[in-house]
């Protein structure tokens, strides 16, 4: 990747950045100004690339890749955001308890001479949970600035039975595809 031209992370998400220093990337951070609600009828796979794009095209063009990213927890059809209150945190948790949803993150990849778009899934299963721990978890915080209240990487492990995919696509980022994508450059 030496030949790669400079690498801007389109994101204000220090999931996504570290990930990237796990990763051994250099790359600056700028964080984009762009709506991330879904549109009407919008299905979860189209949302997360359009909105993955839109941030990688509000940052200006030049000699760089921009790497721009939208995760979004799907429940069914229904996707979930980043809870607005502890109730509404809580009632997402509720109803991904006991269940398998999938994790979808679209990936915008903005070379000086192209733009790829890609998207990656990952189910994910719950365990049962009590509402005890609902409501301990939703206490902490942690689920307030996550897309389907809850960070797998953080308190919400040990309520992950099982996961089919990438675990770096949950946290944020599928970090394996965007390094082979970046490999090809």
């Amino acid at each position: 990747m030496s030949t790669t031209p400079k690498l801007i992370l389109a994101s204000g998400s220090p999931r996504r950045a570290e990930l990237f220093r796990q990763a051994g990337l250099n790359f600056k951070i700028i964080v984009p100004n762009v709506d991330e609600a879904p549109l009407p009828g919008e299905a979860p796979d189209q949302f997360v690339c359009r909105t993955a794009r839109e941030k990688a095209e509000s940052l200006p063009a030049g000699d760089v890749v921009i790497l721009a990213a939208d995760t979004a927890v799907v429940d069914g059809n229904r996707i979930l955001g980043k809870p607005a209150d502890a109730e509404e945190a809580a009632k997402m948790l509720r109803s991904l308890s006991g269940r398998t949803h999938e994790v979808m993150t679209g990936v915008c990849l903005r070379f000086p001479d192209r733009t790829e778009c890609f998207h990656t899934e990952t189910r994910v299963t719950f365990r049962t949970l009590s509402e005890t721990e609902i409501d301990d978890y939703v206490a902490t915080g942690e689920p307030m600035d996550k897309a389907g209240a809850y960070a797998i990487q953080g308190g919400a492990a040990k309520m992950v039975r099982r996961i089919e995919g990438s675990y770096s696509n949950v946290v944020g980022l599928p970090l394996c595809e965007v390094i082979e994508r970046l490999e090809e450059c």
